[in-house]
């Protein structure tokens, strides 16, 4: 299984789609299929964004699979204990509402300085 990814973001908000196949497609492969998808949707996708369309129509007509749409059990880990609990996959979107004000950070660590360790 090959896992593929697409994600678009402007100022405020990145999303991204994590997308599975079982061939695997090089880096320039997968742009032009994407491509041809972005083409093939124009403006007409029903889906609440661009890659969510992309990734309905690469489904469509290239047999990929969205993982999340897949995804059976999540876990939300903590530090803490007894704080490692099952979240109901289809609870997951409910957890954040317009209200909650949050927002992501990508922040590049080195290996020594991460909280949690491989060793």
């Amino acid at each position: 299984m090959y896992f593929y990814e697409l994600h678009e973001s402007d100022d405020e908000l990145f999303a991204s789609v994590l997308l599975a196949h079982d061939a695997e497609y090089d880096e320039q492969e997968f742009l032009e299929i994407v491509l041809e998808a972005r083409e093939a949707i124009g403006k007409t996708f029903e889906e609440e964004s661009l890659i969510e369309g992309i990734a309905t129509e690469l489904e469509r007509r290239h047999g990929f699979v969205q993982v999340e749409a897949n995804l059976r059990a999540a876990v939300r880990v903590s530090a803490e204990e007894g704080d490692t609990v099952i979240t109901p996959v289809d609870e997951r979107a409910a957890v954040m509402t317009e209200e909650d004000d949050f927002r992501s950070m990508l922040v590049e660590v080195e290996p020594e300085d991460r909280p949690y360790r491989d060793n």
